[in-house]
């Protein structure tokens, strides 16, 4: 006799992304596995006393978004303190932060988290003298989107007196102006930094957001935080709603080998990822490491944050140790530097999973070793929305704009492309919509691409291929329910969620 499934998904249009154009009309779930996928029809026999039917009515269903690159404290820190994401002006930006002054006691710090002054069209980062005016009695912590800038009142700037690393605190005349970049702001970070009750408010915020976005699973990057025991306590009580890879920043390396841990450690929900390292800034810090000058500022080429040697380093040291290396890289110069080293020291990058973060300014021969070397480029589709004739990329690129982000020249080379968010929004739509509507061709991906990236490309990254990605008998239930078409609705990033299913458990209805 066969067993009856405990969630029956009926009446949909199921697009299983394993094959071109396959679609279904109903899927089957048993155990927090797909046991079948078919007709509503053929399914209907599944259905026992138990069970639990939904009745879709024609709605789009996918397997699961995979953020793989994000940083989930960051969301729910947006959702406690001041989100400075949505601000249209500094205006804006500052009339958050009063309201978060007014929010806590005085003295306790004020933090805000996202602000982009590309947006905004006028001057550039936030000063000592903006966050002054928010007239806070204790300190003003602004932390611009890339988390690589942060600003500082004048009383943030006293506390640190001169600890902070000289080469980041940027100067006029002399005197601090209160943003500091790269070492000097993760030391700041750092030191705002969030206790674990703290953090567990804000992975519990931030997975609510995730869930309601159809992101059924996350590569989280995670440094000197709670984070791992916290999602660990969240599974074991069973509130963790979400599939975790856990990807440790370079200095938790000997930490890590101590304790036997490596990449793939850990049981369903949460397990360990790969050892993630910068080797460079940011484009809108202006510490990309360029092979040219920033149209901007032309005495500039950007800085390494580790170095080539470093980093080769500590490739090594993965290596011996069983672990996949996520290697942020965003300029050209750098992104060259992590290929070098993937060539020369990992014995089957491929193999390994090694991955390039962000890969903004791969250069055609950089797609083409990429491709050869199978290192996967994790990429953030969202970051278009400064790849216009104006905006971040023209400021500091100039007519170099349009080589940024060429989804369509990696996709066409053979890289294997992974999708996330860098939180620049949690939202895999917006990286969709922006992937299918980029500026040029070279940076435009159709929407089966684009889903797949967001699917099947993070599982990959994440060694989950077997399990995740797609929608297939035998495949975790990791699911998205759409209320439209991406194929045919007219505003994708307008879409709403309809259901999100975790492991086979429905985690956000919206039906």
């Amino acid at each position: 006799m066969t067993e009856a499934a405990d969630l029956l998904l009926t009446n949909a249009a199921v697009h299983t992304l394993a094959r071109p154009d396959e679609t279904h009309e109903a899927v089957a779930v048993r155990d927090g596995r797909i046991v079948r996928v078919g007709d509503t029809y053929e399914l209907g026999f599944l259905a026992g006393v138990d069970t639990r039917t939904v009745d879709l009515e024609g709605r789009v269903l996918l397997p699961g978004f995979v953020d793989a690159h994000t940083h989930l404290d960051v969301v729910g820190r947006k959702r406690v303190h001041a989100d400075l994401s949505t601000a249209e002006s500094r205006a804006e930006a500052l009339d958050a932060l009063r309201a978060q002054a007014d929010a806590v006691s005085d003295g306790d710090p004020v933090l805000g988290f996202g602000y982009d002054e590309s947006a905004w069209g006028e001057g550039d980062y936030l000063t000592r003298e903006d966050l002054d005016a928010v007239g806070a009695v204790g300190p003003v912590v602004a932390v611009r989107e890339d988390l690589h800038v942060v600003s500082l009142s004048s009383t943030a700037l006293d506390r640190f007196g001169d600890d902070l690393p000289e080469a980041g605190v940027r100067r006029e005349g002399g005197e601090p102006t209160g943003v500091v970049v790269e070492a000097a702001a993760e030391a700041v970070r750092d030191a705002f930094a969030p206790d674990a009750a703290a953090t567990e408010r804000h992975l519990r915020a931030a997975q609510a957001d995730a869930n309601e976005r159809g992101i059924t699973g996350v590569h989280d990057m995670i440094r000197r935080s709670h984070a791992p025991q916290v999602y660990r306590d969240l599974a074991a009580a069973g509130d963790l709603t979400l599939r975790v890879r856990l990807n440790y920043w370079a200095d938790h390396l000997d930490a890590l080998v101590e304790t036997g841990l490596r990449t793939n450690h850990g049981d369903g929900l949460v397990r360990v990822g790969a050892i993630k390292t910068f080797t460079d800034g940011s484009l809108g810090g202006r510490t990309a490491k360029l092979s040219t000058p920033y149209a901007d500022a032309p005495e500039e080429r950007g800085e390494w944050t580790v170095s080539p040697e470093a980093f080769r380093e500590l490739l090594e040291g993965a290596e011996a140790a069983g672990f996949q290396v996520a290697a942020h890289a965003i300029g050209d110069a750098a992104v060259d530097a992590v290929l070098d080293a993937y060539a020369d020291v990992a014995d089957d990058p491929a193999e390994s999973r090694h991955r390039i973060e962000h890969a903004e300014l791969a250069s055609d021969a950089a797609v083409e070793r990429l491709a050869d070397l199978g290192v996967v480029a994790s990429v953030q589709p969202n970051f278009h929305r400064w790849a216009g004739a104006s905006g971040l990329y023209a400021d500091r690129l100039g007519e170099r704009r349009t080589e940024t982000n060429r989804l369509s020249r990696l996709a066409e080379a053979g890289v294997p492309l992974a999708f996330g968010s860098d939180c620049m929004p949690l939202d895999p739509l917006v990286g969709v919509a922006h992937a299918v509507d980029a500026p040029t061709e070279a940076q435009q991906l159709g929407v089966t691409e684009a889903l797949r990236a967001y699917t099947a490309g993070g599982a990959y990254a994440g060694f989950d291929e077997d399990r995740l990605g797609t929608v297939e008998p035998g495949k975790c239930a990791d699911l998205v329910v759409l209320d439209d078409s991406p194929w045919t609705a007219d505003e994708v990033a307008a879409i709403d969620v309809a259901l999100t299913v975790v492991d086979g458990r429905i985690v956000h209805e919206a039906l």
